[in-house]
């Protein structure tokens, strides 16, 4: 922990306040772009949990509120789309782990195709907004303390960014790991849009699919929830684990196309090598 702050402490010193004027000030004003970004998004990260808001996102929230949230689609179908959107944006900003749940509330309130590009589009605008605070915040000053080998495997992500960002998308690897990962390398924001975007494509549409034929479950399931409430029993839950949905044949098969998204590289490596020795 102690050699992480001393890398802070050198990335932050060239920005120190040494020269006074107008230097000072334009040094204060990047400094302050550079970190504000990442503070807020700290504050509200602990804020978000302290809170118990990531509680929130459930199938329990669902049910509780199925009739109002029915009564707002039906009357605001492009707001309500456009707030599940955002909601699903947030919960990727602040690492909340309901990705899963939320893509099949998706589909269940919108259906498989609308639920599953809502979801596609709030998860990436989600990691795409950690990637720019963090790139923005580190980034290349970071990369540059932390010595030659690590610029090094930097420059050789940064070389093939999208078929990595592409596998790391389609394997189950948490997505702030990804968006770190890019954002400390200092790949390009096209890239990585484009690339967590087709990554993210396969499981946002087969989680929104699951969802889109859970009907007659959830009105099983609401049965059974309202009663148990009724009854006064305070460890009331919907009978629906992720897990379920996400098994291990659909981690298989999203690992194989991942494994297909690294064959331009690898034949790329495989080139290379044999022009080297020839």
């Amino acid at each position: 922990m102690a050699s992480v702050f001393r890398t802070l402490l050198k990335v932050l010193q060239p920005m120190s306040l040494q020269q006074p004027g107008p230097d000072a000030t334009r040094q204060l004003r990047r400094l302050l772009g550079r970190f504000v970004p990442l503070g807020c998004l700290l504050g509200a990260l602990v804020l978000a949990y302290a809170m118990g808001w990531h509680r929130n996102l459930r199938l329990e929230t669902l049910v509780e509120n199925n009739a109002a949230i029915d009564a707002f689609i039906e009357a605001h179908r492009i707001a309500a789309i456009l707030s599940f959107l955002v909601i699903y944006a947030i919960g990727a900003i602040l690492a909340m782990p309901a990705g899963a749940v939320l893509a099949v509330v998706g589909g269940f309130l919108f259906g498989a195709l609308i639920g599953g590009a809502a979801a596609l589009i709030g998860s990436t605008l989600g990691a795409t907004a950690v990637f720019l605070i963090a790139r923005s915040a580190f980034g290349e000053r970071l990369l540059r303390r932390l010595g030659a080998r690590v610029e090094s495997f930097a420059a050789g992500f940064r070389a093939d960014a999208f078929y990595y960002i592409m596998f790391l998308r389609l394997v189950p690897v948490p997505s702030w790991f990804t968006n770190l990962t890019a954002a400390l390398c200092a790949v390009r924001l096209r890239t990585f849009v484009t690339a967590t975007a087709i990554g993210r494509t396969p499981g946002s549409f087969l989680l929104a699919l699951f969802g889109a034929g859970l009907d007659s479950m959830i009105a099983t399931q609401e049965v059974a929830y309202r009663a148990c409430l009724a009854a006064g029993e305070l460890d009331c839950r919907i009978d629906f684990d992720p897990a379920n949905v996400v098994t291990p044949t659909l981690i298989a098969a999203l690992a194989g196309l991942g494994l297909l998204a690294l064959v331009p590289v690898l034949a790329r490596r495989l080139l290379m090598r044999r022009a080297a020795i020839e």
